[in-house]
C-alpha cells in the first residue's frame, strides 16, 4: 500500500462522522467499491465514526454498496429527498415533488426534447425505452419500466426527475429551467450528463442535516467528501470539506482540502491518514 497521505494542519482531530458522495468520489467509472476504500470505511466505523453515504442515486441502487461495505448508518439518497435505514429499508424522511409542479417540469423538459426519468416509490419509469434510459438503468444497475405518456401516467408525487443528455445541452436546459421555475425546483447536475430536478427543499446538505439529528452528530464534527455540482450543499454543511482531485471546479474552489482522485481511492487515503493522526 502507498505511503500515508499528509493531512493539512487545519484538518479536524475529532471527527464523529464522515459523509461522502458515491459516484466519482467513493467509486469510479467501473462502479466498483474497491478493497482499499471498503477497508478504510470499515476501519472508520470500528473507530466509532459514523459513515453516511450521501448520493443522488435512488435507494435501491445504492443499497448493494452499503451492504457490501457493511454500512448500517442512515443513507441520504435522491439528492437529499430521502433519508433511509439501509437495514430495514424504511424511509425516515421523504420530500417528493408536488404533483402539479412535477407535471409542469415534465412538460417543460419534454418540450425541449430531452429524455426524462421519473422516480416513484423507489422505482424508475420512462416514457419509452431509449438508449439514454437503458444506459442510465445499466449505470444504476436497476430495472426500469416504460409507461408511455408520463403526464397521463403520473398520479403520485415523484421523488425526483432526471433529464439525460449532452452535458453542454443540459447546461442550457438548466439555465432555462431556472428562469422558468425560479426557486420552485431544486436543479443541479449529479454527473455531467444527468440534470436532477427535485423539491426546492431538497439538497444533500438538508438530507445530511436530518441524518445527523437522527444519529447524534453535528456539522462541526463532520468531514464531507464530494466531486459534483450537487455536492455544493453537502460540503457547505459539513465542518470540514474535502474534494477529490477529479472534482468539478466549483467543488475544488470551496473545499478545505483536495485529496487524490477517485482513481487513486483518495477518500480511503484521507481516512487512513485521519485514523493515523
Amino acid at each position: 500500500m502507498p505511503g500515508t497521505l499528509t493531512l493539512p494542519d487545519g484538518f479536524p482531530r475529532r471527527v464523529k462522522a464522515i459523509a461522502s458522495d458515491l459516484d466519482r468520489t467513493l467509486i469510479g467509472e467501473d462502479y466498483e467499491l474497491h478493497e482499499r476504500t471498503a477497508a478504510a470505511i470499515a476501519a472508520a466505523r470500528a473507530a466509532g465514526i459514523h459513515f453516511v453515504v450521501v448520493t443522488g442515486r435512488m435507494f435501491r441502487s445504492v443499497r448493494p454498496y452499503l451492504e457490501s461495505a457493511g454500512i448500517d448508518d442512515l443513507v441520504v439518497c435522491y439528492q437529499g429527498a430521502v433519508v433511509a435505514d439501509p437495514v430495514s429499508g424504511r424511509f425516515l424522511s421523504h420530500v417528493a415533488i408536488p404533483l402539479d409542479l412535477a407535471r409542469e417540469a415534465i412538460a417543460a423538459v419534454e418540450r425541449e426534447g430531452f429524455s426524462l426519468n421519473c422516480y416513484v416509490d423507489d422505482n424508475l419509469y420512462v416514457a419509452a425505452m431509449t438508449p439514454e434510459a437503458q444506459s442510465y438503468a445499466e449505470h444504476q444497475r436497476i430495472p426500469l419500466e416504460a409507461v408511455g405518456n408520463l403526464l397521463e401516467w403520473l398520479t403520485s408525487p415523484p421523488t425526483k426527475l432526471v433529464a439525460i443528455g449532452d452535458p453542454k445541452e443540459l447546461d442550457g436546459l438548466a439555465e432555462r429551467l431556472r428562469e422558468q421555475f425560479g426557486g420552485r425546483l431544486y436543479i443541479s447536475k449529479s454527473l455531467p450528463f444527468f440534470l436532477e430536478l427535485a423539491s426546492p427543499e431538497v439538497s444533500k446538505g438538508a438530507g445530511l442535516g436530518f441524518a445527523a439529528e437522527q444519529l447524534g452528530f453535528s456539522a462541526a464534527e463532520t468531514v464531507a467528501f464530494g466531486d459534483g455540482e450537487n455536492d455544493f450543499e453537502l460540503l457547505d454543511w459539513a465542518g470540514y470539506s474535502v474534494a477529490v482531485a477529479n472534482a468539478h471546479a466549483g467543488v475544488l474552489a470551496r473545499a478545505d482540502f483536495v485529496c487524490p482522485p477517485v482513481q487513486e481511492e483518495g477518500v480511503a487515503q484521507v481516512i487512513e491518514a485521519m485514523l493515523a493522526h
